[in-house]
Parts: structure tokens; sequence; C-alpha cells
């Protein structure tokens, strides 16, 4: 990873580092070294920020690493089920069809479920590339070998998006 890259990690590291020089800023009154310690601390949280960034189009994802991810095929047909489930609930409900309406809340549970564990599956799958990626890369960076080093860190990048793009999602259906 340059140094250039967002990292959930580096902005940990940095967070906590603003924090202890803007503490010892704050003890010794010195003024100077609070103020350099508010700035790496805001400068790790946009890192934080950049880190977790991602574009979505449809079941497509884009990360500010360059790492690219298409969701897993049951998220958008779990998406699909749960908006004709809610159709058919909805049209039930104004003509008063009990068996439509039935059959809409069941495909609208079931969609659920199906977006859920293609969810889960890109969570999991991008963390496991995401360890992969990261281990193959130090491996190849012990070894010289810049062009597995290049191919490991596109996979960690790749699972990294795979995963922000889970994490999004599941965050917009909380909030929902």
């Amino acid at each position: 990873m340059s140094d250039k890259e967002s990292s959930t990690l580096k902005s940990y590291i940095d967070s906590a580092t603003g924090a202890a020089q803007s503490a010892l800023g704050s003890l010794t009154g010195n003024t100077g070294d609070q103020a350099k310690g508010d700035a790496t601390k805001d400068k790790a949280k946009a890192e934080k920020d950049e880190s977790h960034t991602i574009a979505k189009l449809g079941p497509y994802a884009v990360s500010s690493s360059g790492g690219i991810s298409t969701d897993d095929p049951r998220r958008t047909e779990g998406s699909y089920n749960q908006t004709m489930g809610s159709a058919k609930e909805m049209l039930g409900n104004a003509v008063g069809a009990q068996g439509l309406k039935k059959e809409g809340q069941e495909q609208n549970a079931e969609g659920k479920g199906m977006e859920a564990e293609g969810q889960l599956s890109d969570f999991g799958g991008g963390m496991k590339d995401r360890a992969h990626g990261t281990l193959g890369g130090v491996a190849a960076g012990v070894t010289g070998d810049r062009e597995k080093q290049a191919k490991f860190q596109q996979m960690h990048d790749d699972g990294k998006t795979q995963q922000r793009s889970a994490e999004h999602d599941i965050q917009q259906q909380a909030d929902a």
C-alpha cells in the first residue's frame, strides 16, 4: 500500500497519534503541539472517510482505491423480490385480495432473506480477499516480486470494495 492510499488502519493509528500529541500539548501548554495533534486527528478522520467511500451503480461498485466489485446475484434478486412482493401486497390491499396480499408478503420476506445472504457472502468474501491480498502482497514484497505484489494489491482493493459495498447497502437499509 502506498502512502497516497487511504487505509482504515492508518487512520486509526493517525487518530491515536493525534490524540496523544494534542493531550501532550494541552498538558505542557504548548499550543503548537496541541494544534498539530488536532490537525493529525482531522487528517485521520478524512482518511477513514475516504477509505469507506465507494460509488455504486446497480450491482457494480468502485472504491477510492480503484477496486471494482459486482454484487452477489442474490442481492439483486432479493431486492427485486422485495419490490415485487411489496407491489403485490399493496395491490392486494387495494383490491381486497387477501391471497395476493399474502403472496406479496411472502415474496417480500423471501427477498429480504436472499438479499441478506448475498450481503453476508459479499462481506465475508471481501474480508477474505483483503486478508489474502495483504498477506500475499507482504510475501511478494519480501521476495521482491513486484508483479505478484501488484496482483495481490488489486485483490486487496477489490475485496475492500466488495466489503464496503455490502456495508454501504446494509447501512442504507438500517437508515431506512
